[in-house]
């Protein structure tokens, strides 16, 4: 049994990497960068609802880069922020007016909240389907009653899903204050009801 079920988390990596001859130096612009995003990111966070919209920093990474000629040229630095929740409209205009960072990739999923309310709904009625069908089978070969020996109950994917991430070219950047486009669909959740049953005369 599945049910088809509106996406509603949106998860949003920004990023940005940089070059110098100076690891110190490229810190301190990296952080820069980051605290900016911080700052916007917080005052858009600021008073909304749990879930609604919250952030995090994501990866920080220094390493030595290297010419043709297999001697180190200078560094290469990145850093990500992460921002996700239930509201996609104030995820995608957050995102159109942080400057200091780019797009990396994007994805939608389901909240942990919403997987688990239709996991119950589906389950509940992949159970029903399976009482039915023992039904149908007793009947069938003349037994007035069944009982159940043993069942397994199977979710399409564990609670904790990956977010699906949508790769997009590292360069990329939300012009001026213009939001990000988004377009929620729709996610599969399946169950599946298996066992064997014991068939008892009438």
């Amino acid at each position: 049994v599945y049910k088809r079920q509106p996406q509603d988390w949106l998860t949003v990596v920004l990023a940005t990497t940089r070059e110098g001859a100076e690891p110190a130096a490229l810190q301190a612009q990296l952080k820069q960068a980051l605290d900016a995003a911080l700052g916007e990111a917080r005052r858009a966070a600021a008073g909304r609802e749990p879930q609604a919209l919250e952030l995090q920093t994501g990866g920080f990474s220094l390493n030595p880069r290297y010419g043709r000629d297999g001697r180190m040229s200078g560094w290469t630095g990145r850093v990500e922020l992460v921002l996700q929740g239930r509201d996609t409209a104030a995820i995608a205009q957050l995102t159109g007016r942080i400057q200091t960072l780019s797009v990396a990739s994007t994805g939608l999923s389901l909240s942990r909240e919403a997987r688990e309310k239709v996991e119950s709904q589906v389950a509940a009625e992949a159970i029903a389907r399976f009482r039915a069908r023992a039904d149908e089978v007793g009947k069938a070969f003349g037994f007035g009653s069944w009982a159940l020996r043993e069942v397994t109950l199977q979710t399409d994917s564990p609670l904790a899903v990956p977010v699906p991430r949508m790769r997009v070219a590292s360069a990329m950047s939300v012009a001026g204050d213009e939001a990000l486009p988004v377009e929620p669909g729709k996610a599969t959740v399946a169950v599946t009801v298996s066992g064997s049953i014991t068939l008892s005369p009438r």
